[in-house]
C-alpha cells in the first residue's frame, strides 16, 4: 500500500452552504475544490474534520465503525467553531452513500476505508476576523488504507513537553487543523533533538495528548488516563478501548495524572503505555523522554494488555467477535 492516506477515491460526497440553506448532496469529483483566495478557511481557519473506517468482513459486507460518535463530534466541532450547522442526518448519509459507491475497494483486513469528513468554511471576506463564514462546503473524502503496522508494532519515543501545551486549552476537544498545526514545530524539534517520535503535551506537569492521538498508562488491571475536559480531543477510539478494558474486568481511572506519578508508575516492571487514535487503534510506547533523561516503560516493549486490547477491537470492526455495543453499521 501507498503512505497512509495518500490514495482517495476518484470521487467525493459534497454539500454547500449559502443562503442560510444547505443544498443536496452530491457525487462529484475528488480532484479539486474551488475556492476564493478570499475564503474565511484561508484566512481564520474555520475548518474542522473527522476520521472514522468502514471495514469489510469475510461476507463480503462493509461496515461503519461508530459513525454516530464521529458525526456528533463533528458537529461540535462546528458549532465551538461558529460554522453552519448541520443534521446528523444529513452528513450520515453523505458518507453511507459514498462508502456504497466505493463498497467494491474497501480493503479486507488488516486494511480498510478511512473516511475523512471535512467542513470549511468558504464566504469570501477578510473582514470578518471577527465574525463566521457565512457559506461553507462540507465533504466527505475516502481513502483506502492497510495496515499501519505493516512493519511491526514499533514501540513509540514520547518526549514529556512540560512548558507547553497542543493548542488552545479551550479548543482542545475541536478537531480542527490548527491544533494540529501549532503542534509541528515542538515534535519536528522532538525528533531532531532526542530521535522522538512524538511529544507528549504536559502543560504544568499534566499530562494530557500527544500531537495526534490520546495517551493512555497501564499499570497491572488498571488503565490510567485523563478525565475529558476541553483540552484535549475526545477519541472515539480512546473510548472504545476504555469499553473494552471494563468488559474485561480492569478498572479504568479517568482522572489527573501528573508527569512524577506517570514516571514512577512507568517504571514498573509490567508497566505499559499506549496511544490511541483511528489510524493505529493502539501503539505501544516504549520510552518516556524528560530533559535528557531516559525512561523506559516496563520491558520498553509492546505489551500484553495494549495487544489484548487492540486485538479485541479489530475482532470487533472486522467481525470476528460479537459487537456487544452496538458499533458497528452495516452500509
Amino acid at each position: 500500500m501507498a503512505a497512509f492516506g495518500t490514495v482517495f477515491m476518484p470521487e467525493m460526497a459534497m454539500a454547500r452552504f449559502s443562503d442560510g440553506a444547505w443544498s443536496s448532496a452530491e457525487i462529484v469529483s475528488s480532484n479539486s475544490i474551488s475556492l476564493h483566495p478570499g475564503a474565511h478557511v484561508l484566512h481564520y481557519a474555520s475548518t474542522c474534520f473527522e476520521g472514522l473506517k468502514a471495514f469489510r468482513h469475510e461476507d463480503g459486507s462493509i461496515h461503519l465503525f461508530r459513525m454516530d460518535r464521529n458525526v456528533a463530534r463533528m458537529q461540535q466541532s462546528s458549532q465551538l467553531l461558529s460554522l453552519p450547522a448541520f443534521d446528523a442526518p444529513m452528513l450520515e448519509q453523505m458518507i453511507i452513500d459514498i462508502v456504497r459507491r466505493f463498497a467494491a475497494d474497501v480493503p479486507a483486513p488488516p486494511g480498510s476505508m478511512y473516511i475523512r469528513p471535512t467542513h470549511i468554511g468558504t464566504e469570501a471576506a477578510i473582514g470578518k476576523a471577527a465574525a463566521p463564514t457565512a457559506s461553507s462546503l462540507l465533504y466527505v473524502l475516502l481513502s483506502p488504507v492497510g495496515d499501519y503496522f505493516a512493519g511491526g508494532a514499533k514501540p513509540l519515543r514520547l518526549l514529556l513537553e512540560e512548558n507547553g501545551a497542543r493548542c488552545a486549552a479551550h479548543m482542545g476537544m475541536v478537531k480542527s487543523g490548527g491544533n494540529y498545526a501549532s503542534a509541528l514545530q515542538p515534535i519536528l524539534k522532538a525528533r531532531a533533538s532526542v530521535q522522538a517520535d512524538q511529544v507528549l503535551f504536559c502543560p504544568g506537569g499534566d499530562v494530557q495528548e500527544t500531537g495526534a492521538a490520546n495517551f493512555l498508562l497501564i499499570d497491572g488491571n488498571e488503565i490510567i488516563t485523563k478525565a475529558l475536559d476541553t483540552s484535549f480531543l475526545h477519541g472515539v477510539t480512546r473510548d472504545s478501548i476504555l469499553t473494552l478494558a471494563r468488559d474485561l474486568g480492569m478498572t479504568v481511572s479517568e482522572r489527573e495524572l501528573s508527569v512524577d506519578e506517570l514516571l514512577e508508575r512507568a517504571a514498573k516492571p509490567g508497566a505499559e503505555a499506549a496511544l490511541s487514535g483511528t489510524a493505529a487503534v493502539l501503539t505501544p510506547v516504549g520510552t518516556l523522554i524528560r530533559g535528557n533523561t531516559e525512561h523506559q516503560v516496563g520491558s520498553g516493549e509492546a505489551g500484553p494488555v495494549t495487544m489484548k486490547l487492540r486485538q479485541a477491537l479489530n475482532a470487533i470492526q472486522w467481525g470476528k467477535a460479537e459487537d456487544k455495543h452496538g458499533w458497528l453499521r452495516k452500509v
